[in-house]
């Protein structure tokens, strides 16, 4: 292939996942010829700016898709449908459109109705993020080794499909193209609910009166830390994430229920063989997620330092 996988790329949102992506392109020039900008707040704009975040800041929307071979949205699930009626009669024929959002079902549904006929949409999901939020937050290596999933709707064409997925092979993820209603379970059972258990649990922490504030944190075990660590997430991205994915999160949430009961019916009774049984079968994940390269079992307890740059 000559010249570079796509002439222009337009970025809409410029939060943690759209400046990593235009930083991750600075490293292998040869993923875009130019990237364009554009989110909603002007204090973003204006910090993309001083940091040199994409090669052009635009101030709307419209402006940023004119004439762009790959459109991005990198905006919360929420608001995706409103921002692609926004840009739809500005796309560039033949450009294709595609998101980053954790949702897939949901952002098809509001997304696809407003795009031309002439414009391909093909959901993507880096499976790649930190608790940090904003255009400061990204950096360049945030997606190597980690998957970005494809969701390509009915009757895309095959080279459409390929040539995001090299894109996304450039920024260093790995790529597979999975079912929307698949995605959807899947990410209940691997973020979604595990997001929410999250935050459930730092919410009791705060409301355990008996427990004060100065203990909590003088005190806080590797457990605790890492749900704070996820509970501290964008809030307005994971309550679009929830709305969204009800009926996914609702059925894991119903699992993760009946599990619970019958671990604290065993805690109640003594059973420890139940116990012992249980936590012996799901290290077994934990070392799984180590052995596929995902994280490693290095002791640093900070989770690490590019995460929190």
């Amino acid at each position: 292939m000559t010249g570079p996988v796509y002439e222009r790329v337009a970025l809409i949102g410029l939060g943690l996942i759209a400046s990593s992506i235009y930083w991750a392109i600075k490293r292998h020039p040869g993923l875009a010829g130019e990237v364009t900008g554009y989110a909603r707040s002007q204090e973003t704009r204006d910090t993309a700016k001083r940091i040199g975040l994409c090669d052009r800041v635009c101030d709307t929307a419209v402006e940023a898709v004119q004439d762009a071979d790959l459109v991005i949205l990198c905006v919360p699930v929420g608001v995706m449908g409103q921002v692609t009626e926004e840009i739809s009669e500005h796309l560039k024929p033949g450009c294709t459109v595609s998101d980053v959002g954790s949702v897939k079902r949901d952002v098809i549904s509001n997304v696809l109705p407003h795009l031309p006929e002439n414009v391909a949409f093909v959901p993507a999901h880096p499976l790649a993020g930190t608790e940090h939020s904003g255009p400061e937050s990204g950096f360049a290596e945030l997606f190597d080794n980690r998957w970005c999933l494809l969701v390509p709707v009915e009757g895309t064409a095959p080279e459409t499909v390929a040539k995001l997925r090299h894109f996304w092979e450039g920024l260093g993820a790995n790529v597979e193209e999975m079912d929307a209603d698949h995605h959807d379970l899947v990410l209940a059972v691997t973020s979604h609910t595990p997001h929410l258990i999250a935050y459930t649990m730092v919410g009791v922490a705060d409301d355990l009166r008996r427990v004060t504030d100065s203990e909590v944190v003088k005190y806080s075990a590797a457990g605790f830390r890492d749900f704070t660590r996820i509970a501290a997430s964008d809030p307005t991205m994971w309550r679009d994430v929830f709305l969204t994915n009800r009926d996914a999160t609702l059925e894991i949430l119903g699992r993760f229920t009946e599990e619970l009961f019958a671990l604290q019916r065993a805690i109640r009774k003594g059973d420890g063989d139940h116990l012992h049984a249980y936590f012996t079968r799901t290290r077994a994940i934990r070392r799984g997620i180590i052995d596929a390269g995902q994280d490693t079992d290095a002791p640093d307890f900070g989770r690490g330092q590019k995460a929190r740059k």
